[in-house]
C-alpha cells in the first residue's frame, strides 16, 4: 500500500464516519438531472507528503497523471485560460463559446506586478526567489483575486502556493477551499507534487514537503457509494517516479519529461458523476 493510499482512506473514512451532512441546506451545485447535490464535510483536512519518500499516487483507482500534469502546466506554464491549450476536456463545461474560462487560473499567473527586482508574473517571481533568495519567507503564489471573480468561469478551488526551503529541500503548501474528494483529490495531489519536482529541479534544490490543506473537504451523496467499494479494493505499491534530470528550464518541461513506472493500479469501472 502506498502512503498515498493510506492517507486516502483514513481521510474518506474520517468523512463518512464523522463528516456534517449539508442535505437539506441551501447549496449551490447540482446533479446534471437538477437535484441538489449535498455533500458530507469534514472542515479544516490537512494532509502531508513526503515528496523525497514516494511519488503520492493512490493506486485504489487510476489517477490520469500524464492528464494531471499536463492540466498543471496549462496553468503554470502556459499561463493560459483556453480550453483549447488543453489535451483533456475537464473544463469544458466552464468554457465560453471561444475556449475562455475567463480571468481564472492561468490567467492569474499571467499577470505581471512590480516587484523589488523586477516587473514579471507570479511564476517567474517565485522562479527568482528560489534562484536569488531561496531562504525568503515570502515565495507564494495567489490566484483568488476579487476583482476578478465575476470574470471567471470557475472561482478557484486550488488557489494559493507557499514555497520554503530548508536546507537543500524544497517544500510546499498548497491551499484549496474547497475539494471533491472522489474526482478532484489524487489528481491535484499528483499535479501539484509535479509541480515542486519540477520548481526544485530547475532550483538546484530536492523535492521536500507537499502540505495540502483543504477548507471543505467533502464527499458528494451520489459519491458515496462508490468511495465504500473503492475503498475495499485492495491497494498497491507506489509507482516509482522519474524526471528528466537534463531539464533546468522551467518552461522546458513536457508531459513527456515524467515516467511513473510500475503504476498498477486497481480496477474500477464505476461511472462517477460530475456535479457543477
Amino acid at each position: 500500500m502506498s502512503y498515498a493510499d493510506k492517507l486516502f482512506i483514513d481521510m474518506c473514512s474520517d468523512i463518512i464516519e464523522n463528516g456534517y451532512s449539508t442535505e437539506g441546506e441551501k447549496v449551490r451545485p447540482k446533479w446534471p438531472d437538477g437535484t441538489y447535490a449535498y455533500t458530507i464535510k469534514k472542515f479544516g483536512v490537512v494532509n502531508r507528503y513526503d515528496l523525497s519518500k514516494e511519488f503520492p499516487a493512490i493506486t485504489l483507482r487510476k489517477t490520469y497523471i500524464r492528464s494531471a500534469i499536463d492540466e498543471i502546466l496549462w496553468i503554470w506554464q502556459k499561463k493560459s485560460n483556453n480550453v483549447h491549450d488543453l489535451s483533456s476536456h475537464i473544463w469544458d463545461e466552464w468554457a465560453d463559446e471561444n475556449g475562455s474560462i475567463g480571468k481564472a487560473y492561468g490567467y492569474q499567473l499571467g499577470v505581471k506586478y512590480k516587484f523589488p527586482h523586477g516587473e514579471m508574473d507570479q511564476v517567474d517571481n517565485v522562479l527568482w526567489q528560489l534562484k536569488h533568495t531561496p531562504y525568503s519567507r515570502r515565495i507564494m503564489t495567489n490566484i483568488y483575486k476579487f476583482d476578478d471573480l465575476m470574470e471567471m468561469g470557475l472561482e478557484p478551488c486550488a488557489y494559493s502556493m507557499t514555497f520554503n526551503v530548508t536546507g537543500d529541500r524544497l517544500n510546499a503548501i498548497l491551499n484549496q477551499r474547497s475539494q471533491d474528494i472522489l474526482t478532484a483529490n489524487n489528481w491535484n495531489v499528483v499535479q501539484y507534487a509535479a509541480l515542486v519536482h519540477m520548481m526544485a529541479q530547475v532550483s538546484g534544490l530536492q523535492a521536500g514537503e507537499l502540505v495540502h490543506v483543504i477548507a471543505d473537504c467533502h464527499i458528494y451523496d451520489r459519491h458515496i457509494p462508490l468511495v465504500e467499494r473503492m475503498l475495499q479494493n485492495e491497494a498497491r505499491s507506489a509507482p516509482q517516479f522519474r524526471m528528466d534530470p537534463a531539464v533546468t528550464d522551467f518552461y522546458a518541461f513536457t508531459v513527456d519529461s515524467f515516467h511513473f513506472d510500475g503504476y498498477n493500479p486497481c480496477p474500477f469501472d464505476e461511472k462517477i458523476p460530475v456535479a457543477i
